[in-house]
Order: C-alpha cells, then structure tokens, then sequence
C-alpha cells in the first residue's frame, strides 16, 4: 500500500507540475520517469526506446524537465519506483494493472507469430497443426501460474514438448536482451516465435532474415487475451494524472508516428 507521506508527495508534485504550467515555469522539480535501462525497444539509459521518445514528448509538453529513475523491471518493480515514490510516471502497463493509477491507453497492441518469411508459414492460429511439428520459441515470466498468454495458450493445447522458452526480460549482462528469441529465429535455432508485438516489430526490422509477423489467433484465446491496451502509471491519484491525459491527447498524432517508426503493432482503442 502506498504510504499516506507517498501521496502528500505525489500530490505536492501535481499541483507543482499544474501551477509550473500554469506560470510558464521551469525551474520546478523534474517530472520523473521510472524505467528499465536495458530494455529496447521501450527504453534504455541512452534513450533510444520509443517510451523514452513518449516521455520527453509528455516532459516537453508540460515545460516540465525530465529525469529517470532506471531499475529492471523484475519482481518487485512497482514496489521499489511508484510504491516508494521514486518516481512519479511509469509507462508501458497493461490497463488495469493491480497496484498502479493507470492514465487512459495510449495505444493497443497483441502478440504475434513471428516466421522467416522463406519457410511460407503464414496463415497461423493456436489452432494450426503445423505448430505440432514445428519448434516454437515463446516468451515466458518464469513461474507458470504467471506466465506469458502465448504459453498458456499453447499449454492448454498440449503444445509443450516441441517448445522452448525465452525468458521476457532476457540476460541483462546482455545488450538487447529480450531479441534472444528473435536471434534464435533467424539462425534457424527454431520455426515459429510468440512474442509481443513491439519486441517482435523493433527487431524484426533489424533481423539480418526476412521475418514474417502477424497476430496471434484466436485474439480472445479463452486461456489469455493475446491484445492489451496500453496506459501509464502514475503514483497517486491527483493533479498529475490530468495533466498526463490531456498531453496524451494533445500529442496523440506524434506518439502514433514514434510507434510506427519503431515497428509497433497497433490496433484501434
């Protein structure tokens, strides 16, 4: 539970972040944004993700300066940034997530089967018998009350001894380290790869192999949805959360072009 001293601040950072507006302001505390620092395409500490790209668009619009707090977004993530009021915005959460203040979705997106385009596999649903002779790479969390809707879907089919997992997150010793799955697609290391679409859209346009991408099927797959509606999180309830939706608003054209350019698959709201 967030701490009563927690909220007196988000709140103080909101009406500070609302009067800095109001006046023109910019000599008031940052806008602070908690992020993975080696987590592309969503962010980095060179910033170079598309969530980077969305934050200094949101500091920008509200003369605010921007700065971040970097933690991997491991177990516990909420807990130690937004739960422990280091940070005031996180972006890239599921709508409705537990534990979080999510603003209004700034775009939707689904998982994807990713192919090599030469091997002519398009066409596939969880459904598919090709899936059962083929190697499949899916994303996985670790834990299988927990994981990943692509690995519960193909669990419920009894589609487990032909696939191998990829953690999410990946080896963070590593650059890049959730394109794991991708690399092992295109050095034929397996067929068929589950992977949430942003992931798959960034580096499939860096694969040195033609990848081919389209939605998992069923999308309302009874085990898991496969399309999520993507929101930010603010620490508290209060004056920032306006101010963060009407520059979802005010920027919404730029945010969908920063997205396109990263290969981000997008589906209506």
């Amino acid at each position: 539970m967030i701490s009563r001293r927690a909220a007196r601040s988000g709140l103080l950072l909101g009406a500070m972040l609302l009067a800095a507006v109001a006046l023109g302001d910019d000599r008031v505390v940052p806008l602070t944004v908690c992020a993975d620092p080696n987590d592309l395409p969503f962010s980095n500490e060179a910033q170079q993700g598309f969530e980077n790209r969305i934050a200094q668009l949101i500091a920008t619009d509200l003369h605010h300066p921007l700065s971040y707090v970097w933690w991997s977004q491991r177990r516990g993530f909420v807990r130690k940034t937004l739960g422990a009021a280091q940070c005031d915005l996180w972006l890239g959460v599921a709508l409705g997530m537990e534990q979080v203040i999510s603003t209004s979705p700034y775009y939707r997106s689904t998982y994807v089967f990713a192919t090599r385009e030469s091997d002519g596999l398009s066409g596939l649903t969880l459904d598919d018998p090709r899936l059962r002779s083929r190697l499949i790479g899916v994303q996985m969390l670790g834990t299988e009350s927990n994981n990943t809707p692509p690995a519960h879907a193909l669990a419920e089919r009894g589609i487990i001894s032909n696939v191998r997992g990829f953690m999410v997150y990946g080896d963070t010793a590593q650059a890049n380290p959730s394109a794991a799955i991708l690399d092992a697609l295109a050095k034929r290391q397996i067929d068929v790869a589950l992977v949430w679409g942003p992931q798959a859209g960034f580096y499939a346009r860096h694969s040195p192999v033609a990848l081919h991408l389209e939605p998992v099927t069923p999308a309302a797959d009874p085990s898991a949805p496969m399309t999520y509606d993507i929101s930010m999180a603010v620490r508290v309830e209060g004056p920032l959360r306006p101010l963060i939706e009407q520059t979802l608003k005010n920027e919404e054209p730029r945010i969908h072009a920063i997205l396109d350019e990263y290969g981000v698959p997008q589906l209506p709201l």
